[in-house]
């Protein structure tokens, strides 16, 4: 399963691997991590220690084998990557390499093809996510924030790499970002894309493949994303301009792009809603229609589970429009559990699990920026005995205690910083 130990050098040392030694199926194997699972699980302490210097390897590996001449190879190290980022809080690993990384990412982008610059996206927005907001992860975005946009701007780009750039840009964004003027050029890109698609001033519909649908699609949700950071000025003047053309997305054949346009609309009335409980919307009744239509759509024409899929999203959206009312979701985590009780909220959650997957209960645990996001504090330190009956590995539960050990010793820290001298009484 691991990668074959003649790769070492004589003193240990990461060599380049042959094509041979590191196809795809061989570094998909050693993203999953189960022999060091397995080995920390046999060896108590010292188990934990040799998984640790194992994935360290691995990792290590990988991060050289992106650069590799084979495009089989690079792709093969970027999803290994990936795989360790979502499923793992690498912090401390990565901070020190996060330059290297970088600049893997950027040729990736520049000079690979398709699915290697798919894979180049996603890991750009894993490795935003390991960081968080900061330093660390502004100098990453600052390489790679050009390159997103001008490949997702370039109509002659291959066009899931777009895609790709469309979804990994909104959530770098509100990751990283902290400028809203940024934040709102950045949402001009999206809609000089999801506007294409728009119904046209003689009421005719554009006609658009499939792909190029898919591109305005990802390019309106992560547009939705950002919009849930923005000032309450730019949400009305977004309310003005958008909410009377959102409604006729809905007529769109794809049904991504219309359960899109459905949580986007529901979205924007509950921001209008957060800052003017009267909040009117003229055309309030054939809207509601138009979505009671999608909730209970019995079209013959469409696939069984798009009309399935699209029933249930759009009986929230219209109870969201037409009773303020949202169909609240819990999150249960390890000991934790968290509610979704707002559109707002939804759209973020659903961002975030876009790109760690199952990973994202792990990612809610100990992550301390995804806490942050989502209001949940530091990482709560578990006693052994509850860490043992949540079924995980020795070696997850080593790096659960240490991650929550180090999130409240930092916050602990800051606290003591912010501290002032109030004199004598």
């Amino acid at each position: 399963k691991c990668i074959p130990h003649k790769s070492r050098g004589p003193h240990g040392a990461v060599q380049p691997f042959s094509d041979e030694d590191a196809s795809i199926e061989t570094l998909s194997h050693c993203s999953s991590f189960s022999d060091a699972m397995s080995v920390a699980d046999e060896g108590g302490e010292t188990g934990e220690e040799t998984a640790q210097e194992d994935l360290q390897y691995k990792l290590n590996v990988f991060i050289d084998s992106a650069v590799d001449k084979s495009a089989k190879t690079r792709q093969g190290a970027l999803d290994g990557l990936k795989a360790a980022m979502a499923t793992r809080i690498l912090y401390e690993f990565i901070s020190d390499r996060r330059m290297t990384i970088t600049d893997s990412i950027e040729r990736c982008l520049k000079k690979g093809k398709g699915q290697e610059q798919c894979a180049a996206a996603s890991l750009a927005c894993l490795l935003c996510i390991q960081l968080g907001s900061g330093v660390e992860s502004e100098e990453v975005f600052k390489t790679l924030k050009p390159i997103f946009k001008n490949i997702l701007l370039d109509g002659a780009a291959n066009i899931q790499t777009r895609q790709a750039c469309a979804t990994s840009l909104g959530l770098c964004t509100l990751v990283v970002e902290d400028d809203i003027l940024d934040v709102y050029a950045t949402m001009e890109s999206f809609e000089s894309l999801f506007m294409r698609s728009y119904v046209k001033e003689d009421g005719s519909r554009p006609s658009l493949n499939p792909q190029t649908t898919l591109l305005h699609t990802n390019a309106l949700l992560s547009w939705a994303l950002l919009l849930t950071i923005c000032t309450g000025s730019q949400v009305k003047a977004v309310t003005r301009k958008h909410l009377p053309k959102l409604p006729r997305l809905l007529e769109n054949d794809d049904v991504n792009m219309r359960i899109a346009a459905g949580e986007t609309i529901a979205l924007l009335f509950e921001l209008a809603r957060d800052m003017d409980p009267a909040f009117e919307y003229d055309d309030w009744e054939p809207l509601c229609d138009k979505l009671n239509s999608l909730a209970t759509d019995c079209n013959k024409h469409r696939a069984k589970t798009d009309k399935r899929k699209q029933r249930s999203v759009f009986r929230d959206v219209l109870k969201a429009v037409e009773e303020r009312d949202f169909q609240t979701e819990t999150i249960r985590f390890s000991t934790e559990r968290m509610t979704i009780d707002s559109w707002v909220r939804k759209r973020t959650y659903d961002a975030f699990r876009e790109f760690v997957g199952s990973g994202m209960n792990y990612h809610l645990q100990a992550n301390e920026f995804i806490r942050g996001v989502f209001e949940l504090g530091p990482p709560v330190l578990v006693d052994t005995a509850t860490l043992k009956s949540m079924k995980i590995s020795r070696f997850e539960r080593h790096l659960y205690n240490a991650a929550a050990f180090k999130a409240r010793t930092k916050a602990r820290n800051k606290f003591r910083d912010k501290r002032v001298d109030v004199g004598e009484f």
